[in-house]
């Protein structure tokens, strides 16, 4: 699936903690993690058992995944640590817990989620571009979710904030099949 990168281990999964008003979020989140597993990856993802954080980790661990999760103790009882993953380690801040999600990671996918789901994929983005790693960067846009976000990210061109070649960084797909293979080629490598 992942083609190029046979080297590939682990994908690290930025997701809500919430579910949102749709029930296909909760879907598309279960496939997604599903999808990655069946690619022979395992995930390594926030840690909670709650929101779209949860519904990765259960699908993922139910399709005989491992699952690495990274929470910060102050958030282990807010997102309810999920206590059956293959792998929870417990940090004290959030910058510990970005920097362990980022060495324990191959690539990077963005489903849907809130401010704490941009943070991670901003900073993951902007640690690219300052090349502090090279790994792929994908954005599920699931039914336009990120429609407006990738507008900014034009604009952003368009005034002169970044170059085109920065907005090549990641890759965007409307679904986890088309998002896969996209964070590999060539535009989206370094």
């Amino acid at each position: 699936m992942l083609q190029g990168r046979g080297t590939m281990k682990a994908i690290c999964v930025f997701c809500g903690s919430h579910l949102g008003n749709d029930p296909a979020y909760a879907t598309m989140a279960r496939h997604a993690a599903e999808t990655i597993v069946r690619g022979g990856y395992a995930i390594v993802y926030g840690g909670g058992s709650i929101g779209l954080m949860g519904v990765v980790a259960d699908a993922a661990l139910q399709a005989g995944g491992d699952v690495i999760g990274v929470i910060p103790q102050a958030l282990a009882r807010t997102e309810v640590a999920h206590e059956g993953l293959t792998e929870l380690h417990l940090v004290n801040t959030m910058h510990e817990r970005k920097a362990l999600m980022e060495d324990r990671s191959d690539a990077f996918v963005a489903l849907p989620g809130g401010f704490g789901t941009m943070d991670e994929f901003c900073e993951i983005l902007s640690w690219r571009q300052l090349r502090i790693h090279d790994k792929p960067i994908g954005l599920l846009n699931y039914g336009g979710y990120y429609d407006s976000l990738l507008r900014l990210f034009d604009s952003m061109v368009t005034a002169g904030f970044i170059g085109p070649h920065t907005r090549r960084l990641f890759a965007d797909e409307d679904t986890i099949e088309q998002l896969l293979p996209a964070m590999f080629e060539p535009k989206n490598l370094p």
